[in-house]
């Protein structure tokens, strides 16, 4: 049964204000809360390990899965695999997320391994949302995994946002793209304390008129340290950008590795870094409409993360 932490969690990191409509599996604690399938979407627990198999019919169009994971003890470790086949022509949205409350003195921790197939002229939309909270001195750890294999004409968009409370992470994702196929990743870290966030993206274009795009955007506070690392491989004629924006603050620490490697001669690749602190202009111009410095300062972050 679900208790009002629960439910706050999921408001946060999967917008459910009720059981959703449509197909969903909600995991708390380590164990299957809830799930429900439809005639398109089916979930599956897997057999020879902690996961679920998600699939989706050829052809489902304008529908939603929830798959939200949820922690409120402390001292617990979670690692789930879970595959998600999407069907020839489909349109789907699926929303994912990990949330942790950890008022205790152990560490509390989600290990995700999530595989993607998604099928020939195949459309998908991936939201994942990673939040931590509470009051104890056990660390939240959560570190995902994403593997993204996209056939013929398939297109793929991800939106990862670490909103807040995060003592460490290891994001990792890599790709294969095949012939016309596209994914966009759009990527959002917030860091304060002593927190440290590592990301590293790998994506292989592999098929002729294939392309990616690879956005971050982050914001370092107080003593915490962030590193992103990120590698397009021009395998065929292809396109691929790759881009890291960060606002450092206070002794923040920010390191950007952008790499593109080019491997055929029709492969066409830009990569971008900027680091820096908030501009002091910006700053007085937001001051003098009535805001205090901190409010100023919280007003261009929150514009810069959007």
């Amino acid at each position: 049964m679900l208790n009002d932490t629960d439910k706050q969690l999921l408001k946060i990191i999967a917008d459910m204000d009720a059981i959703p409509t449509g197909a969903y599996n909600i995991r708390a604690n380590g164990a299957l809360e809830n799930r429900n399938t439809t005639a398109n979407i089916d979930i599956r627990t897997k057999e020879d390990k902690p996961g679920i198999d998600i699939i989706i019919r050829p052809g489902t169009k304008n529908e939603t899965v929830h798959i939200p994971v949820i922690i409120d003890k402390t001292g617990l470790s979670d690692t789930v695999y879970n595959d998600f086949i999407i069907g020839e022509n489909a349109d789907v949205t699926i929303m994912a997320g990990c949330g942790i409350h950890n008022c205790g003195s152990e560490e509390s921790r989600h290990d995700g391994i999530h595989t993607f197939f998604v099928g020939k002229n195949a459309k998908v939309k991936y939201i994942e949302r990673h939040y931590g909270e509470g009051d104890g001195t056990g660390e939240r750890v959560m570190n995902p995994t994403t593997i993204v294999n996209i056939a013929d004409g398939g297109y793929m968009e991800m939106e990862t946002t670490q909103i807040k409370g995060i003592d460490s992470t290891k994001r990792t994702t890599t790709a294969s793209l095949s012939d016309g196929a596209t994914l966009v990743i759009k990527e959002k870290i917030m860091t304060h304390g002593t927190q440290t966030a590592e990301t590293d993206f790998t994506v292989d274009l592999n098929g002729a008129e294939s392309g990616a795009n690879v956005i971050s955007r982050s914001v370092a506070k107080d003593n915490s340290y962030q590193c992103f690392k990120s590698n397009i491989n021009g395998n065929n004629k292809c396109s691929g950008h790759t881009e890291c924006d960060a606002i450092i603050m206070d002794d923040a620490k920010v390191s950007a590795i952008p790499e593109i490697c080019a491997n055929h001669i029709d492969a066409s690749l830009i990569h971008e870094a900027a680091i820096g602190k908030i501009a002091g202009e910006q700053l007085t111009k937001l001051m003098t409409l009535g805001l205090d410095e901190k409010q100023a300062e919280e007003e261009i972050i929150n514009g810069f993360l959007k």
